[in-house]
């Protein structure tokens, strides 16, 4: 689309740390972001980072306030958990307005909900719902969506998180604490609980990192890949290290540390698909899992307003688009991509 031709584009939890991340990347496409949620001192503040964009006040509690807030847009990026708050709300205030939804929820449950209680209603109302479009979500369902490639089915997908250290945000921090609903694996072919305890395995990840002892850690890539993806066993995996620096009260929220506001934190997301005594991989390497969150969610809203991909409905990233060349698209700037497929 041609700058000329972009519109509005609603941002709700815009003030948030990943809501700083879309309104930035927003902006550099030539969209015009609204932001909105429901602190006028937060608004402020971003207004007066990002002099020139709109600002509306919206509580997800005054469905009023939710339509005013999306008025005039195309779309709605929900960046404000927990989302298992925010998502119902929200995605009832687009399927009013007839504007298409993105979140970048990484809880399951949130996820499922969208597809499972909402989908008939999507499409009904005309529009493309897409959740967990984010680093945990969207990246992996992509990754493994382009690892298998033309096999129609896979006995196992594998996803490896490496991460050199976790500075949670608030949000993440809360999200946390209220977040009990079961967490999913697949197994046998179908959603099945995580087991307690959480078994571990080694796992070979790219140097700096290397080799290092993984916990299975699963969150909405699950739910994301079950939806389209034909395997047996999908089980998603996390070193140790930034499991404790989560666990850790003390551990500070992420700092930037460059002129676009990403911190230093380095991340690896390794898959490997396996069927038939054949194996696949696709792997991405870059830096801050907040700040990638924003390039993943931009261009998929944008490849949704602009039209061809596909019929309204509740969709996940690697259903909905090319993986391979969905991934190309954003490489190498928001992140190294190797896929072997």
């Amino acid at each position: 689309m041609d700058a000329s031709n972009k519109g509005a584009v609603a941002v709700y939890g815009a003030y948030g740390h990943t809501g700083r991340f879309i309104v930035a990347e927003l902006l550099r496409r030539g969209w015009q972001p609204i932001a909105c949620g429901r602190d006028a001192g937060k608004l402020a503040e971003l207004l007066a980072r990002f002099p020139g964009i709109e600002g509306r006040i919206a509580d997800v509690a005054q469905p009023r306030e939710l339509d005013r807030a999306l008025d005039g847009t195309v779309a709605v990026i929900n960046a404000a958990g927990p989302f298992m708050d925010t998502t119902g709300p929200v995605l009832e205030a687009a399927m009013r307005a007839g504007i298409h939804y993105f979140d970048t929820s990484a809880e399951q449950r949130a996820a499922f909900d969208v597809f499972e209680h909402y989908g008939e209603r999507v499409r009904e109302a005309g529009i493309v719902a897409m959740p967990s479009v984010a680093f945990y979500g969207a990246l992996a369902d992509l990754l493994a969506t382009a690892a298998l490639g033309d096999w129609p089915d896979a006995e196992s997908i594998d996803i490896a998180v490496g991460l050199d250290s976790w500075h949670p945000t608030g949000g993440t921090r809360v999200t946390g604490a209220r977040n009990h609903w079961r967490r999913w694996i697949v197994a046998d072919g179908a959603l099945s609980e995580l087991p307690d305890p959480a078994p571990t395995r080694q796992w070979r990840f790219p140097s700096p990192l290397g080799e290092q002892e993984v916990v299975l850690l699963t969150l909405s890539e699950i739910v994301s890949i079950a939806r389209h993806l034909r395997a047996e066993n999908v089980r998603s995996y996390m070193n140790q290290t930034p499991l404790r620096d989560l666990r850790d009260p003390g551990t500070p929220a992420p700092v930037a540390s460059d002129e676009h506001g990403r911190s230093a934190q380095t991340f690896v997301l390794d898959v490997q698909v396996q069927r038939n005594g054949q194996q696949r991989g696709a792997r991405v390497q870059g830096r801050d899992i907040y700040a990638v969150s924003a390039p993943l969610i931009v261009e998929a809203m944008e490849r949704v307003v602009a039209g061809g991909e596909g019929a309204p409905g509740a969709r996940s990233a690697g259903e909905a688009f090319d993986a391979r060349q969905f991934l190309s698209s954003l490489a190498p700037d928001a992140f190294s991509l190797q896929v072997e497929a």
